[in-house]
């Protein structure tokens, strides 16, 4: 990560991020309601510190069901607190005593009945309140970040909790390519360390060549809010106000089977940059993943800051799924 380029002439801030998991607040934002009835509990639980798999499986021993009868939408971090639904299936059975459950860093808030297993990405985003600590730096340079990343958004890096320890990630996907073998859930893993590493070097080109917010001629179009996309298309007036808007974002490749589906100028600086990873890309190939893509731009909704005191600075903002906070505060504070 400290090798990718910033996109606003670099951090002007240096600060503090979790000196305590207070300082790291994340909320679920649910698009899906309880329904009520159903052979699943449906629970909104608050963990401080702890992992969501981890909570997950203990969930699971706690109601006498297998780690896979848990559902959840999306992974939180650790160092946090964090507010998010989990579902259990529990057919034909009472529903145990949530209030008994017995970590004292975890509470479930809301429990109910509900008719079907939570989905991987079936949610909204996440709402994201974070205390900066420890602030050095100018004020009226971080105003104009601050005002520069609400108005055009960030580069939509995959943050470096895809990468694992040190980047270790991406040489275990090698010797996995090499025929070392792994688990089931340390394969999809590690193929996705690869994925998001190849979209991180194209979108770093981008951001150097200012283009990660701007159209390129035979660019592919990332619907906001959506995993669709479409293009390439002749840019037109209309394409361009959509840009603008944020409705749509260009777009980089998440490497699979088949073509790339861009062309032109798109197609050739995509082409050079994955050019030298041909043994990643030939692994995730035969691994079965297909083409698809990822928006190049992260753009945070709603956002709020305000000094607390003279060290101390308070985020407020919302992110769709499959991003990460962190890329945001790199603008920010490196």
């Amino acid at each position: 990560m400290d090798q990718l380029p910033f996109a606003h002439g670099g951090p002007p801030l240096t600060a503090t991020l979790r000196s305590v998991p207070e300082d790291f607040i994340v909320d679920e934002v649910q698009g899906i309601c309880p329904d009520g009835d159903g052979d699943h509990a449906w629970l909104l639980v608050r963990k401080r510190g702890a992992n969501t798999e981890w909570l997950a499986r203990e969930l699971a021993r706690f109601a006498g069901v297998a780690p896979v009868d848990v559902g959840f939408a999306g992974l939180k971090d650790r160092d946090a607190v964090t507010t998010q639904v989990y579902t259990l299936h529990l057919p034909g059975r009472a529903h145990p005593d949530w209030s008994a459950f017995p970590h004292d860093n975890v509470q479930v808030i809301e429990h109910h009945h509900h008719r079907r297993k939570l989905k991987r990405g079936a949610l909204i985003g996440n709402r994201f309140r974070l205390i900066l600590r420890n602030v050095q730096g100018d004020r009226d340079d971080a105003e104009r970040c601050l005002q520069a990343i609400a108005a055009r958004g960030v580069p939509n890096y995959f943050g470096e909790q895809r990468f694992g320890l040190g980047g270790a990630n991406i040489e275990r996907a090698q010797a996995m390519f090499a025929g070392k073998r792994v688990d089931r859930q340390a394969r999809s893993m590690l193929l996705s360390a690869v994925r998001s590493h190849l979209f991180n070097c194209v979108l770093a080109e981008r951001v150097r060549a200012q283009s990660w917010d701007q159209a390129l001629a035979g660019e592919i179009w990332s619907l906001s809010g959506s995993r669709s996309w479409f293009g390439p298309e002749a840019h037109t007036d209309t394409l361009e106000q959509r840009l603008r808007s944020g409705d749509i974002h260009p777009s980089g490749p998440l490497w699979g089977r088949g073509a790339l589906p861009t062309a032109a100028q798109a197609l050739a600086l995509e082409t050079e940059v994955l050019q030298p990873y041909t043994a990643l890309k030939h692994g995730l190939e035969k691994a079965g993943l297909e083409q698809d893509r990822r928006a190049l731009r992260l753009q945070p909704q709603d956002l709020r800051w305000h000094w607390r005191q003279d060290e101390v600075l308070q985020l407020e903002f919302q992110l769709p799924p499959g991003t990460y906070a962190t890329v945001v505060m790199r603008e920010l504070t490196g």
